[in-house]
This record gives structure tokens, C-alpha cells and sequence, in this order.
């Protein structure tokens, strides 16, 4: 993994632990080796430290950080590189972060590839640095720029990680060649340890932390990483060095931690299919329907580099499409996320069309139209004589059955869900449905084209809701439960944020809308077990115009422009309760959140037993990702998997005894077994 050859008089250590060369015991032990070899070698004036392959370390192995830390630990390592007398550069391509950085700022030089990009995560993993990261980087970038830096966990592109002063120069050429000049050119060690940190004002810093800690919401690890940061100018420098790495090593093998590293590794997971194939390459979309959904996802495309075509059925409706699209490329520029070279070129990339024959060409279709089956099936069988025989066709639906839709569609192993999440340019998790006849090659197109897209991909089959809306509305399903039988909107709401959810769910109801849910039901109001339970608050709500935001009033009244109770929605609860025969009481906080999340793992258990869950920990993906529950709990089936026995038992049998007899019981059990093999 580690070996060294003379250049000259310098020493050039290269790493070599593929795919990303991370910093593993064996690694860090190869370092300590070489290192002493060099410093026995009276011949060589200095030494650089260079990645193998296409990175430098892209970070600790962070397996091995739920265990004891085998010695030589990584400040060892670092320690023995400042104790040689003779100067040590890190060349750095590819990704320096995590603990690879803090192993380049051990070094007295650091240069880095034009492409490379350095900084600390570890806040992002429910960490702080442990190797020197909170004392060395604000000797660099002074305070706030370093309370910024790590808090927001932020990958710096090697042009600003230089202007910040994070390295020492950017090579545009030969990496080595410009490391070893430029270690030449430095003359003898220059260790950030004995550097000053520079003099701030703590009004600037106090503001910058405050804002930084809020962007993080508050967690410990970003806390005391901002107070480490502070003791760099307060404290001595080995002083706060070891008060940094007590820190580290107690909140590594904490809950939250734990939680952190388990989606870390599920995200990595949910990208990946159980079986292999080989997809074909994307560079030409389509997207059909031009609405706020098709919109977003035609801008997503085209901030990714594809080019697109938007297709919708008359012009009128093209061309407020267009400007839809416009307008998002217009809030990025004025943002900074692109230039006006790239504005330019996503507006040359969209051709907008009022005709379905456009997509004759293209490599991939996604449909965005109307969430009717009707309409969807008959736009899939025209498509079906247009499209090319190579080409993808995805549907976005939420909902509906991609079997049935496909049922006119000549290349069904071609056809799948791409289900993008409002609002599509913005929002991370994009579930890839595979249909019955969906083909391997199919579903591998479409991963790659998430990771293209920069989404977190979910594969889900075929089945009503998928993964994330189901889960959700089993969930929604509880809430509504606990209003009629005694909490308000407002209480329930307040008992999930206070968990950690974003918002609440009859927030979430009155955003996007109480009348989509209610379409939904009276859809499936003739098939509906008459013994099942049933709360027709919402349904009342919507009789009476209340439609969520939209409409000025839902759960709540908006006419403040503030989400404020109502008592108007009491008196349709209190009617409500009547018809039901319920007498209302009164629920605390502990409950409302254990029938909430109660419901939520034994829907999971109950789609893992039926396939539609590759794994649970995707699960735990789909929901973090798509509908705000806190990553610092890991997702709901890695919060049940950390209860006592006796307590998941009880939050499920008062599930069980909330929704009646129609109840259906998952076997929580084996989503447990599953998810911790």
C-alpha cells in the first residue's frame, strides 16, 4: 500500500490503497514505515506524499471508526512527518478530504491538481476532526473562514481552496514535476504548528458560528467543532490538540455517529444493483409535460450537461414551460451556482417542441404529464411507434402501476419509473422503479444517470407508492388517527419537528396540497373495507375549500402569510369525532411520535417482506432523503433497530391497536435481522 523511490534527492511516498486510497491502519502504519526509513537517509533533502491512482486520500476509513483505534492512529502519523528535519509537500489530486487533508496540513507544503478538491467533512458524519483539522486550518484561513469551512463540511475546489489559503499553489501541469519545484523553491520545514492564527474580530467570528451552527441544526458534532476552532486562538497549540482529539474519540462512538456512518454506507448501497449490467450512454432527453414537475426536471438535466428536449401539447403551454425553466436558470445565475457562460449554454442546450414526434431521436424519455392512468397509458402508446428501440422511456409517476401504464407499450424491458421529488432540480432522492419486465441494462441506465444528475438513487419495484410515498402515507394515515382521537394539528406537528422531521405532516399536507390525497381517495372509495378505519377530517376539509396553502387555509390559516391554528378546523375534528363516536383526549409528545414512527417501520417491514425494498437500510435512504427525517437518527428503521425490545413492541401495539382489526403486522423482527447483516 505505501512505497517510495528517489527522485534525485527527493523522497516520493506514494499511497496505494484503491478506490480512493483510504487512510486505513495499513496505510497509516506504511507512512510511519517509509517515513523512518527516509529520516535514516541522510541523502534525501525532502519528501513528498502522492496518491496512486486518480486521488490523494479521500478520507479516513471510517469502518474502523465504531471500534478502537488500532495504533499508529492518524496524528501519529502526522506527528512523524513534523518531526522530520527535512520538508514534506502533499500532492494532492483527485480528493484530499477528512482526514487526507488534515494529513496534507501535517505536511509543510501542500499543492494540488487544478481539479482537486480538498476540505473537512467530518461535521456531515455526526464528527469533528481528530487529526489537528480544527487547530491547523484557521492558522491558514483565519477563524471564521474555518468555523465556515468545516461546519458547512464543504468540498473547496482547488482555484479557491488556494485563494483561502487551505494550499499552497494549484499545478496546471505535471503534478509531481510542480510539487517537487515548488518544494525545492520552500527550502526547509514550515510546520503550521508554529504559525500564529491570525487576529479576528469575535463579532464577525460569533456571527459566522451562530449562522453555521443553525445551517447544521444545532447537532453536537458541529458545536464542538466551532468551539475547537475557537480554542486555536485561546489555547495553546498542543493544548487544544488534545482537547481535539478527546473530542473526536468520544463523539465517534456516539448514537448520532453510529446513525451518521450506518447512511454513509446505505447511501453508497442504495446506488448499486444486486445484480450487474451494463447501461447505455445518455446524452439526449426528453421530457413531455412542461409543468412545475417537468419543469424542474428538464432543469436538472441541463444543469447536468444533457441536452433536452421539451415537449408539450400546444403552444401556449410550451412556451410557459420555457419560461418556467428560464426563470430557474436565471435564480441560479443570480445565485452564483453557474456563470454566464454556463446560463448561456444550458439556454443552447433546450429545444422546445409542441410535438411528441420530437422525442423520435433521443435517448431517454421521461414523462411528467398528468397523474392520470388514462392519460399516461395513451401518451406510452403513441410513444411506443416513436421513440427509437434503444431509447429508455421512464415515467414520473408517484402512484401508479407502471405494469398497467406499460400495457400498451411495444419495449416494456425499456420502460421504468424515474419518480423525481418536488421540487425536481432541488430535491435529492429520485426513486428508480423497476417494472415487471424492466431489463437489467435498463435499470443500470438509470442509476448512472442519477449519479450523473448528482441525485441519490432508490430502486424500488413496482408497487403502489414505492418505497417513500407509502411509508408516507402509512405515516400521514397515524397522524390523522391521533387528531381524532385527541391532538391537534398543531400538536402533532410540533411533537415530529421536535423530533427532527422538517415539518410536520399536516404542514407537508397543506404545502402540497389536501386535494391531491383527496383525488386519491375517491378513487379508491368504492374498494374501501367498509370495517376499516377511517378519518374523514381532511375530506371535510377540502368539501369546504380548505385546500392547504394554496387556497389561503387547510390545517392551518394563512392569511397572515403564517401558518396559525384555526379554530374553524376544530369545529370539522370535533364533528368528526362525533360521527366516529370518539371521546377526544388528551396526548403528549412521547405518544404521538411513537404511533407516527411506529406506523412508518411496520409499513417498512411490511414492503421489505414483498420486494419492494432492495434492503432496509434503502429505506432509511428514501426517507432521509426524500421526506426530512433527520439524518442524525439514521432513518426509521435504524431508530427501531436501537430501541429496547420491550419499547418497539409497545410503539407497535399501540399502532396496531390504533388503526382496528384491518391491521396488517410486518415482521419487524426480520427488518431488523436484515438490515444488521
Amino acid at each position: 500500500m505505501i512505497g517510495w523511490a528517489r527522485h534525485a534527492d527527493i523522497a516520493v511516498v506514494t499511497i496505494d490503497n484503491p478506490p480512493v486510497n483510504a487512510g486505513s491502519h495499513a496505510v497509516r502504519s506504511g507512512l510511519v514505515a517509509a517515513l523512518a526509513e527516509i529520516a535514516a537517509d541522510t541523502a534525501i533533502s525532502g519528501v513528498i506524499l502522492i496518491g496512486a491512482g486518480k486521488t490523494f486520500i479521500a478520507g479516513s476509513d471510517i469502518r474502523e471508526f465504531g471500534q478502537p483505534l488500532a495504533d499508529p492512529q492518524l496524528p501519529a502519523v502526522i506527528d512523524a512527518i513534523e518531526s522530520l528535519s527535512i520538508p514534506v509537500a502533499a500532492a494532492i489530486r483527485g480528493a484530499a478530504l477528512g482526514g487526507g487533508y488534515e494529513l496534507a496540513l501535517g505536511c509543510d507544503l501542500r499543492v494540488a491538481d487544478e481539479k482537486a478538491i480538498v476540505g473537512l467533512p467530518e461535521v456531515s458524519l455526526g464528527l469533528v476532526p481528530g487529526a489537528g483539522g480544527t487547530q491547523r486550518l484557521p492558522r491558514l484561513t483565519g477563524v471564521p473562514a474555518a468555523i465556515e469551512l468545516t461546519l458547512s463540511a464543504r468540498r473547496v475546489s482547488a482555484p479557491e481552496a488556494q485563494s483561502l489559503g487551505m494550499i499552497d499553489a494549484v499545478s496546471t501541469g505535471d503534478l509531481l514535476e510542480d510539487t517537487i519545484s515548488a518544494l525545492r523553491r520552500l527550502g526547509g520545514k514550515r510546520r503550521i504548528a508554529d504559525m500564529p492564527v491570525p487576529a479576528f474580530d469575535p463579532t464577525e467570528a460569533k456571527a459566522v458560528c451562530d449562522k453555521a451552527i443553525a445551517r447544521a441544526k444545532g447537532r453536537p458534532a458541529a458545536q464542538q467543532a466551532a468551539q475547537l476552532i475557537l480554542s486555536a486562538s485561546e489555547k495553546p497549540f498542543r493544548e487544544a490538540l488534545a482537547e481535539e482529539r478527546a473530542v473526536f474519540q468520544a463523539i465517534r462512538v456516539s448514537p448520532e455517529a453510529f446513525a451518521y456512518r450506518h447512511l454513509f454506507f446505505a447511501e453508497r448501497d442504495a446506488a448499486r444493483l444486486d445484480t450487474v449490467a451494463v447501461g447505455s450512454k445518455i446524452s439526449r432527453v426528453a421530457v413531455i409535460g412542461a409543468g412545475t414537475m417537468g419543469a424542474g426536471i428538464a432543469h436538472a438535466f441541463l444543469s447536468s450537461g444533457y441536452q433536452v428536449i421539451l415537449i408539450e401539447r400546444d403552444e401556449p403551454s410550451l412556451a410557459a414551460g420555457e419560461a418556467r425553466i428560464a426563470g430557474l436558470r436565471e435564480e441560479d445565475f443570480k445565485r452564483g451556482r453557474i456563470s454566464e457562460a454556463a446560463k448561456q449554454a444550458q439556454a443552447n442546450a433546450l429545444t422546445a417542441i409542441a410535438s411528441l414526434d420530437a422525442a423520435k431521436d433521443v435517448d431517454l424519455v421521461i414523462e411528467a404529464v398528468f397523474e392520470d392512468m388514462a392519460v399516461k397509458r395513451d401518451l406510452l402508446a403513441r410513444l411506443g411507434s416513436i421513440v427509437s428501440h434503444e431509447a429508455v422511456v421512464a415515467t414520473n409517476t408517484s402512484y401508479l402501476d407502471i405494469d398497467a401504464m406499460a400495457e400498451g407499450f411495444p419495449h416494456p424491458e425499456r420502460l421504468l419509473g424515474l419518480h423525481f421529488f418536488s421540487p425536481a432540480h432541488v430535491m435529492k432522492l429520485l426513486e428508480i422503479v423497476r417494472a415487471s419486465a424492466t431489463s437489467d441494462e435498463t435499470m443500470a441506465t438509470a442509476l448512472s444517470v442519477a449519479k450523473r444528475l448528482g441525485k441519490q438513487p432508490v430502486v424500488a419495484k413496482n408497487a403502489y407508492g414505492f418505497i417513500g410515498n407509502r411509508i408516507y402515507a402509512a405515516y400521514r394515515r397515524h397522524a390523522e388517527f391521533l387528531i381524532q382521537d385527541g391532538a391537534t394539528p398543531e400538536a402533532v406537528d410540533r411533537a415530529m419537528t421536535g423530533f427532527g422531521l422538517a415539518m410536520g405532516p399536516f404542514a407537508v399536507a397543506d404545502l402540497s396540497g389536501l386535494d391531491i390525497a383527496w383525488r386519491m381517495r375517491k378513487a379508491l372509495a368504492a374498494t374501501r373495507d367498509p370495517s376499516a378505519r377511517y378519518v374523514d377530517i381532511p375530506d371535510r376539509l377540502c368539501e369546504a375549500g380548505r385546500l392547504g396553502r394554496k387556497t389561503g387555509a387547510g390545517y392551518y390559516d394563512y392569511s397572515s402569510g403564517k401558518a396559525q391554528a384555526d379554530l374553524a378546523v376544530e369545529v370539522f375534528i370535533t364533528a368528526s369525532r362525533q360521527a366516529a363516536g370518539i371521546t377526544p383526549r388528551v396526548i403528549g409528545d412521547e405518544e404521538i411520535r411513537a404511533r407516527c414512527l411506529g406506523a412508518m417501520v411496520n409499513e417498512a417491514a411490511l414492503l421489505f417482506a414483498e420486494g419492494v425494498a432492495q434492503r432496509p437500510s434503502d429505506i432509511d435512504v428514501a426517507m432521509v432523503h426524500g421526506y426530512g427525517f433527520p439524518r442524525w437518527i439514521g432513518g426509521p428503521v435504524w431508530w427501531s433497530a436501537n430501541l429496547p425490545d420491550d419499547q418497539l413492541k409497545s410503539i407497535l401495539a399501540q399502532v396496531a391497536a390504533a388503526e382496528g382489526p384491518l391491521f396488517r403486522a410486518g415482521n419487524v423482527d426480520a427488518l431488523i435481522s436484515a438490515l444488521k447483516q
